[in-house]
């Protein structure tokens, strides 16, 4: 019997829908979370593996869906423009509305990286204006991703509908091949470092890997539960990608080799074996933390945490007499003892944390989840 059947516990009524993957989204949100509010006391690149774990389970996703319904148009008879048109528009309603109402706000209210460059961002092209000021927005730093995924979804789906699926395994590696030479590019003729880090093409191996990790489940589910079952593959996995954590911190300059291009190679590699392993479904202590109500539940509307936290508060660029900031030294005034103890730290990672989550509640559900509903009237 396959490994693939202890899926079984871990995926909803709806059979696609894979419940540790919430999880998963939850653990990345929050990675970024701790990266961009505790600053200098985090030293870990957390933010920057949270960002990598959800570019390869888009990668994951949307090759799956994309590679399901192109046998659902042959299976149909149909064109696979029927496809593109249903992928484009569900991602639209998903994606847009909340990111669009989100940002004109920001510059109505007067936001200054709003609305200095809202066309940049409306455009999603936040990433190339900072590939050419060498700089960053400020507060609005964070959304340099969701232009990678946006570019990211402009093509792949028209090469796996229109190309033959026996050649996407070639096509998926040779993603991976393109952004690993890339950044060997790059970082040989000294180009600044933010270029590798922002620019779409230069992420395509987190993206692939997660392609090739649907192909593995759709085609060779056998071949899948052996590879991310095997639990020294995943350690393995864990082992290169901290001895390359350990040897760009040991490494001078700052910006070196293992910095500027295998550290996504090793992360998304780790990634890899991570979601692999959660599509079969994690037990014990893992399994409870990516099943249970609580990280469901912010796994889904990990979007609106992600999209909303730099708002609420962001350690290097927040000025002190941003509402958030007040509120927090209000409390501090209040309970001294929380610095006395030692808690001030812990403490005030949760109150932020709480403040997201209360926007990015009142967001799905008066926003999101009603407009996401009309994706049924666009099925596959």
């Amino acid at each position: 019997m396959s490994v693939l059947t202890s899926t079984t516990e871990t995926v909803h009524k709806d059979k696609q829908y894979l419940v540790q993957l919430d999880g998963l989204r939850f653990i990345a949100v929050t990675l970024v979370m701790i990266d961009h509010w505790l600053g200098e006391q985090n030293q870990l690149p957390l933010g920057y593996f949270g960002v990598n774990l959800f570019f390869v389970l888009s990668g994951f996703l949307i090759t799956r869906i994309l590679i399901q319904s192109k046998q659902a148009d042959d299976r149909l008879q149909r064109s696979h423009g029927h496809s593109l048109r249903q992928f484009y528009i569900r991602r639209s309603i998903r994606i847009f509305p909340i990111y669009y109402l989100t940002l004109v706000v920001l510059a109505i209210v007067g936001f200054q990286a709003a609305r200095e460059n809202l066309v940049w961002f409306l455009t999603y092209t936040q990433n190339f204006w900072i590939i050419i000021h060498q700089t960053w927005f400020g507060a609005l730093d964070h959304l340099w991703s969701l232009a990678v995924e946006e570019q990211y979804y402009i093509f792949f789906p028209f090469l796996v509908l229109f190309i033959p699926l026996r050649h996407l395994p070639r096509l998926l590696i040779g993603l991976i091949g393109i952004a690993f030479l890339l950044r060997i590019y790059l970082f040989a003729t000294q180009a600044p470092w933010m270029v590798q880090f922002v620019f779409m093409p230069t992420c395509l191996d987190a993206f692939g890997f997660g392609g090739v990790l649907a192909y593995l489940l759709v085609f060779r589910r056998d071949q899948f539960a052996r590879i991310v079952g095997n639990t020294g593959f995943l350690l393995a996995g864990l082992a290169l990608y901290a001895l390359n954590i350990y040897l760009m911190s040991t490494t001078t300059p700052a910006r070196n080799v293992f910095t500027d291009v295998f550290d996504r190679f090793f992360t998304s590699l780790f990634c890899f074996f991570i979601i692999g392993k959660s599509v079969i479904g994690f037990g014990g202590p893992l399994k409870f933390i990516l099943e249970n109500p609580i990280s469901n539940y912010l796994g889904r509307v990990s979007y609106g945490l992600y999209l909303f936290h730099n708002i609420v508060f962001n350690y290097y660029h927040t000025p002190p007499d941003f509402i958030t900031v007040r509120a927090w030294n209000r409390i501090l005034r209040e309970l001294p003892f929380l610095v006395t103890s030692g808690a001030e730290t812990t403490v005030k990672f949760l109150f932020f944390y709480v403040l997201t989550v209360v926007v990015a509640t009142v967001s799905w559900f008066v926003i999101e989840k009603p407009i996401n509903q009309l994706k049924d009237r666009f099925a596959y």
